[in-house]
């Protein structure tokens, strides 16, 4: 994230299309932002060494390599794992959106698009981003501890490898520990996530968040299935018990 205090928001797009690209950074840089480009993924990644970016929009077909490539490598890094990043897609396959999801992308806009909608994308990431953290907005459930404010969830005060969209339904299972909830109030709450795509691979974000959180087969499961239901996240008295 961009350290600076200047209050013009710095952002890197990596395409290969001049045309777009030139289009992009003109119409964002007449609505109040500092557009850097790159044409490959070799390109973005010498950009990016040089950080203080707030945000990036990447392209996934890049001519010397996918960008989900670069999504991944960007979210598993700590100095780079909570960088606004919106994917730009022109394939017809919904799973390629998906998988960038699941890597950590924040967000996708399908291309051809609308440079407003762009626009008004990148201003949602960026104001989810800038929410200022709250010391008192802290989860505790033994172990587990969900720091609301810094966006992190940590294990024996470890941080947990969570991407951004799998931090938040925990976030919202969390918030409402015993009470079983449905695929539908889950999406409910996670409103501004592109949530079809979300919907589709939820089983896999819940199966990574079990996988994290619940690192000692021996100890009672946190996040519950209720078949036919949704998903329920265990008090510490059903935790005990092993679950519903």
């Amino acid at each position: 994230m961009h350290s600076s205090t200047a209050m013009t928001p710095r952002l890197l797009l990596i395409d290969d299309d001049a045309r777009l690209a030139s289009m992009v950074a003109d119409y964002l840089g007449h609505s109040g932002f500092e557009v850097e480009t790159a044409g490959s993924l070799a390109a973005g990644r010498t950009r990016l060494v040089g950080g203080g970016y707030d945000a990036l929009v990447l392209d996934l077909m890049l001519p010397d390599g996918d960008g989900l490539e670069l999504c991944r490598e960007l979210r598993s890094e700590s100095r780079t794992r909570q960088l606004p990043l919106l994917m730009l897609t022109a394939r017809g396959e919904p799973m390629d959106r998906i998988v960038g999801l699941e890597l950590g992308a924040d967000d996708y806009l399908p291309k051809p698009f609308e440079p407003r909608e762009l626009l008004a994308r990148v201003k949602a990431l960026l104001r989810r981003a800038s929410l200022p953290p709250t010391e008192d907005d802290v989860l505790r459930f033994g172990r587990l501890e969900i720091d609301l404010g810094a966006r992190v969830a940590r294990l024996d005060g470890k941080s947990c490898d969570l991407t951004g969209h799998q931090f938040d339904l925990l976030v919202v299972l969390a918030q409402s520990p015993g009470r079983v909830l449905s695929r539908d109030q889950i999406m409910d709450s996670l409103k501004g996530h592109p949530l079809e795509a979300f919907d589709r691979s939820i089983d896999v974000h819940i199966s990574r968040i079990r996988a994290v959180i619940e690192d000692d087969p021996k100890s009672p499961r946190r996040v519950l299935t209720v078949r036919g239901a949704g998903y329920v996240f265990a008090r510490k008295q059903d935790a005990d018990d092993g679950g519903a």
